[in-house]
């Protein structure tokens, strides 16, 4: 999969709060995906079989160095089994660690617009936490629906989201009122942090839909000095709508207040090329989904080191 990121454009300057979006249809109806979890668009193929599976899950197969899973996006969006035709197309998609195969209808082509531009929908359209729409983006005449992949395939195959064992393993805890906010717009995976942070013994938890209101709690506590009360660390998100977490990771650390403010960016989103954007931006670290455990034992070392400075 290597050079994939050329095939699907340029790729963006860290901290811009942009995303490019690539556009696609089933049935007629326009949806988007972050261009980021895209490695490459492929014709379909011949698809294996296997047993024992999701319904939307058609197979596996095997194009070229990896074998990739094949989701039925058509049959998993609609319940109605779908009919494969020669000029579907496969969505080869890189995240959480996983390289999984979407199939579509169409390709449309790639909309770059702010994540201001992106609101999420409320709970009578997404569905609360079973909805899989994570936003609405304005592509010039269009709506899109920014469709929550990360969703998607915890439901398809659970194991591999997020889990309360891998904090189970880290033993007996000692309870901690360190404030955490978080800045997450997974109404189900904030759920599920807040859960496995509050086990692990982390009770000051102030979550936040999105960057924005992030910032603004940060500016605020600024504002009325009790930054050092109200904050001690800032996990977020990267993927947002109205600011992502590179840009909120930019203005924390271009900023003379915050700038000591250990910032953890959690993300399905990190490989080698955004470790690269982080690292430029100024976070402290930068975990993969669901490594949840991993984002534990990093808390523990930046507030410790944080108290011995």
């Amino acid at each position: 999969m290597e050079n994939d990121e050329k095939k699907l454009g340029i790729l963006l300057e860290s901290g811009t709060n942009e995303i490019e979006v690539m556009e696609f249809t089933i049935n007629g109806n326009l949806y988007g995906i972050n261009v980021a979890k895209l490695r490459e668009i492929m014709m379909s193929s011949k698809v294996k079989p296997m047993p024992h599976t999701h319904p939307a899950v058609e197979g596996v197969f095997k194009p070229r160095d990896i074998l990739l899973t094949v989701v039925d996006l058509p049959m998993y969006l609609t319940g109605i089994p779908s009919a494969k035709e020669e000029r579907d197309l496969f969505m080869i998609t890189n995240f959480n660690n996983l390289y999984i195969a979407f199939r579509v209808h169409t390709v449309e082509g790639i909309c770059r617009i702010s994540w201001n531009d992106i609101q999420k929908p409320d709970n009578t359209i997404s569905g609360g936490e079973e909805g899989v729409a994570t936003g609405i983006a304005q592509c010039g005449k269009d709506l899109v629906t920014i469709l929550d992949f990360e969703k998607i395939v915890a439901d398809i195959a659970p194991e591999t989201g997020i889990q309360l064992r891998d904090i189970e393993k880290l033993g007996e805890r000692s309870q901690n009122t360190s404030p955490i906010i978080m800045a997450e717009d997974s109404i189900l995976l904030s759920k599920m942090i807040e859960n496995s942070l509050t086990k692990a013994g982390y009770v000051n938890l102030k979550q936040f839909n999105n960057g924005q209101e992030a910032w603004e709690y940060l500016l605020k506590v600024k504002e009325e000095g009790t930054l050092k009360e109200k904050v001690s660390i800032v996990i977020t998100d990267i993927e947002m709508p109205r600011m992502d977490g590179h840009r909120l990771t930019k203005l924390i650390k271009s900023d003379e207040e915050l700038k000591n403010l250990p910032v953890i960016i959690f993300s399905s989103l990190i490989n080698q090329e955004m470790e690269i954007k982080g690292k430029q931006l100024g976070a402290d670290e930068q975990l993969t989904k669901p490594e949840i455990g991993h984002l534990v034992e990093v808390i523990d070392h930046l507030l410790l080191k944080g108290q011995q400075q």
